[in-house]
């Protein structure tokens, strides 16, 4: 039996690599053969051949954004989501096999027209067309926002012609691509290639003639690609064909999605977010300590899944209107799970087991770096027992980033961003707050591995 498979996260940092680990290793003990291509941050890597696509007998897709199909045509193919392959690994090359051996005389087709995007919404919902028009934003907004922060060595407003003056001018650049970007691949997810030209136009025209900020591209790439996937499946003469995702629905749904946004729906989506905007800014004290606990506790919640998306999502969302405390608060809850359990296997190692401490010390660099994954191990083998300590633990991060007012230029980065001056906002407090965290999950872990399971 040989399987191939794909595996790829919104970020495209930690779950991608972590699940294709994941199913090597329960191939392995299965004595199946497979070969996993990653798409991570640094572009497709162990890419699958024409020749090993034909010769496999099922493929797996564990996905976190959307997936080009279209090489797996009449191949039986089995979809599973890339935050749970890396428990469910053995259960998803199980499956693999036995839709294979079902598949003999009768295969499932996976190709790239209308029917099988729809398919894939009714699967994964509107949230992986977000995850995929945020996975291409971060490049943008982490080499933007840190561009224009080391321009600031040379001063609040480095002189035009001096390298901080060429630094800020280049951070600006990519910042503008932003909200673009983003809904340019929202509307990619959905309909393929046809939908990129029209995200691209509306993710412009959300940015800068209406107003309606990073809503405004969100809702504009969902309209994009929705039109665009309808008009997909209107059949033309077949001299028509060939021109009809290069011209007509690029052309059609730039014209009326744009027109809806100018004339119809950009105001309203602009008066929510001067709202929002505004009522970020003038969040008591109590308030924002709250949001900042409220995001610690989605993050470290299922690290990685899609409560941990959705907060992830809301504070990148955020920088594009220079909003910047929340990413501080996410990226403090967000290291907080793996240094607490790394400093946890230190300072308390009986409670943990021999592989357990072995992966406390891959914990120190992944949450260094915030790759809140470094703490899955210990999830994974001990839920119960870990998850209320890194949620404890980041919802005290979280909030206490917002208590000491520290904001953050860039969505990622974890000591790196840290280490560049003007990055983030506050910095001997924000350390504070992480470090705060870090310890209580790790008083609480030793705490809650105290308790026996049957108690539990």
């Amino acid at each position: 039996m040989k399987l191939v498979a794909i595996t790829n996260c919104p970020t495209g940092i930690a779950h991608t690599y972590m699940a294709a680990e994941a199913l090597e290793k329960a191939a392995k003990e299965l004595g199946v053969t497979i070969k996993v291509e990653t798409q991570g941050s640094v572009g497709v890597e162990n890419e699958l051949t024409t020749q090993e696509i034909n010769e496999a007998h099922a493929v797996i897709i564990a996905s976190g954004v959307a997936t080009d199909m279209s090489r797996f045509k009449n191949k039986t193919v089995i979809e599973w989501p890339v935050n749970k392959i890396i428990k469910e690994a053995k259960k998803a090359v199980q499956t693999a096999v036995g839709a294979a051996e079902k598949s003999v005389d009768k295969t499932v087709e996976a190709s790239n027209d209308a029917s099988d995007f729809i398919s894939a919404h009714n699967k994964t919902g509107i949230l992986k067309h977000l995850f995929t028009g945020i996975s291409y934003m971060i490049p943008i907004v982490a080499s933007g926002g840190l561009l224009i922060a080391l321009s600031f060595l040379w001063g609040l407003e480095p002189a035009e012609g001096s390298l901080g003056g060429v630094l800020n001018t280049l951070g600006g650049a990519a910042l503008s691509f932003m909200l673009p970007i983003m809904c340019a691949f929202i509307a990619y997810s959905i309909a393929d290639r046809p939908g990129i030209a029209p995200g691209l136009a509306l993710g412009y025209i959300s940015a800068n003639v209406v107003g309606a900020g990073f809503l405004g591209a969100i809702v504009a790439g969902l309209a994009c690609g929705y039109l665009a996937l309808y008009l997909k499946k209107i059949k033309l003469p077949q001299a028509l064909q060939g021109i009809n995702v290069v011209l007509f629905i690029p052309l059609i749904t730039t014209i009326v999605v744009g027109l809806l946004m100018i004339y119809l729906i950009g105001a309203p989506i602009e008066s929510i977010m001067t709202w929002l905007t505004n009522g970020l800014n003038n969040l008591s004290t109590v308030s924002s300590v709250l949001l900042g606990v409220v995001m610690g506790l989605m993050t470290a919640f299922d690290m990685g899944g899609p409560f941990d998306k959705v907060a992830y999502t809301f504070s990148v969302g955020l920088l594009a209107s220079g909003i910047t405390a929340p990413m501080a608060a996410n990226m403090a809850a967000g290291m907080s799970p793996a240094l607490g359990l790394a400093l946890a296997t230190v300072l308390f190692r009986k409670r943990f087991t021999p592989n357990e401490r072995e992966s406390g010390k891959v914990a120190w660099a992944l949450g260094a770096c915030f790759i809140t994954e470094g703490a899955i191990p210990f999830a994974a083998a001990d839920p119960l027992r870990i998850l209320p300590a890194t949620m404890l633990g980041s919802a005290v991060a979280g909030g206490l980033s917002m208590l000491f007012g520290c904001t953050l230029a860039a969505p990622h980065g974890g000591i790196f961003a840290i280490a560049i001056p003007g990055v983030v906002g506050n910095v001997g407090l924000y350390l504070v707050a992480i470090a705060a965290g870090a310890i209580v999950t790790a008083v609480t872990a030793n705490y809650t591995k105290m308790i026996g399971k049957k108690a539990i």
